[in-house]
């Protein structure tokens, strides 16, 4: 598609729906059922109801896209690159996921034309389903971590990544010394962190596979680099969490491995976190450390109930996450429906609404990542981040849209229902990075 021209911008005319604040704290939800959303040079230059925006960028050209909805990119906070070809690999726990499933596959990536033709796949999954910006998994072998940042630029996507960093306890090929883990790391730092839209996360993949010097070694990047991210695994099978005591005999719990080597605070990301104690709770909101939950891997491998109430009440900031290949897709808008349906069965869960999920799978991933002044939601000055939803003419979606009486309803109706070909187009700074082409029916 060519991108209007207009100096004056675009205004995008159609029902709009973003969540600028937490919706967990106050009520958040913004919608404009006649919404315009006018882009200027990649930025969102106003958002608002259509005749307002219209009466006051007279000079802007119009897009009607009257029939559909338009919400923020939505940002996916933990998931992996290597694992696309393992989803679907269930029956099995944690532990005993990664010894035959999700770690032989994580070997192949050594083999550079693997590593290469899966960091290709996994960007235009992630643009397929609408998410546009993503904190990722790397790899184990820094030629495919660079094969995925180069993919990410190629498509044009907003991602955070790094070397997947760990000296035990998992395949002997997936090791690396010390030395060459701050090697390999630094050079990727400087080669891709900061460049365009990318930014690196130093990744350890959990302390039961890192040493005490191996996390010393994440802990010397975050003080040699400004602005580098941190991301790793928390607290997500009760087998996994004993053995991090057993391999940790000194740490109070799994955080306080963390929080020894100054890795726990608000640049960082840790997944899951199901089984908190309540001191880990405490902790965790007083560091400003966020939690990605992760609800469909957290089912599939038996990890548990995520305590998203004891979470919120205590402050801690969580967001969303699909955790390729554990989890099952690459939809946060099916995460999200995980995310309310485990929560409707589990102990003193918490009742989500459209405007939960909205937030969660945007704007809550945005503050995760550091991000909230550039993309999560519409407001002005942020980069036009967004995807296009409309349902097909006759499908269950359509039909339960007609009897969707407000916002909240039409939100939970699209979390609920919409599917791939439910994604028009996606855009990433006002440049489109997918485009469904699919023809449509004439009665749409």
């Amino acid at each position: 598609m060519t991108l209007s021209p207009n100096p004056h911008g675009e205004i995008l005319r159609a029902a709009i729906f973003h969540t600028p604040h937490d919706a967990f704290r106050e009520p958040a939800l913004e919608t404009y059922s006649d919404g315009g959303l006018l882009l200027r040079d990649g930025v969102i230059a106003a958002c608002g109801d259509f005749p307002q925006i219209r009466a006051a960028h007279a000079d802007a050209s119009v897009r009607d896209l009257r029939g559909g909805f338009l919400i923020p990119g939505l940002i996916d906070a933990h998931t992996h690159f290597p694992q696309i070809r393992v989803i679907g690999c269930l029956g099995r726990s944690l532990l005993d996921w990664l010894d035959h499933c999700a770690l032989p596959e994580e070997s192949r990536i050594a083999d550079p034309a693997v590593a290469k033709e899966t960091a290709g796949l996994f960007v235009r999954e992630l643009a397929a389903h609408g998410t546009t910006t993503a904190l990722v998994f790397g790899s184990h072998f820094a030629h495919a971590t660079a094969c995925l940042f180069e993919a990410a630029q190629t498509a044009g996507l907003r991602l955070m990544t790094g070397l997947v960093m760990s000296d035990r306890a998992l395949r002997p090929e997936l090791h690396q010394s010390l030395e060459a883990a701050y090697r390999e790391s630094a050079d990727l730092i400087g080669r891709f962190h900061g460049r365009g839209m990318l930014t690196y996360a130093v990744t350890p993949r959990f302390a039961l596979a890192a040493s005490e010097a191996m996390l010393e070694v994440c802990q010397t990047l975050l003080r040699e680099n400004d602005g580098l991210r941190f991301q790793t695994h928390l607290n997500e099978n009760r087998d996994e969490v004993a053995a991090v005591a057993r391999a940790f005999p000194w740490a109070e719990d799994y955080l306080a491995v963390y929080e020894r080597f100054g890795l726990a605070g608000k640049r960082s990301v840790m997944a899951h976190d199901v089984h908190a104690t309540t001191s880990q709770l405490q902790r965790l909101a007083n560091s400003r450390t966020s939690i990605a939950h992760c609800p469909s891997s957290n089912a599939a491998l038996g990890s548990g109930m995520f305590p998203l109430r004891e979470h919120v009440e205590a402050g801690v900031h969580c967001a969303l996450g699909t955790d390729v290949g554990a989890g099952t897709g690459f939809s946060l808008l099916k995460e999200g429906l995980q995310a309310y349906l485990t929560q409707r069965v589990a102990p003193h869960g918490m009742l989500l609404g459209g405007s939960h999920l909205l937030y969660l799978a945007t704007r809550a991933g945005a503050e995760a990542l550091g991000v909230e002044r550039q993309t999560g939601d519409f407001q002005t000055g942020k980069s036009a981040d967004f995807v296009y939803l409309r349902a097909r003419a006759n499908t269950p979606l359509a039909i339960a849209l007609d009897r969707a009486e407000d916002a909240e309803r039409i939100l939970s109706v699209l979390f609920t229902l919409a599917e791939a070909d439910t994604i028009r187009e996606v855009r990433v700074q006002g440049k489109v990075v997918f485009e469904n082409v699919a023809p449509a029916s004439a009665s749409e």
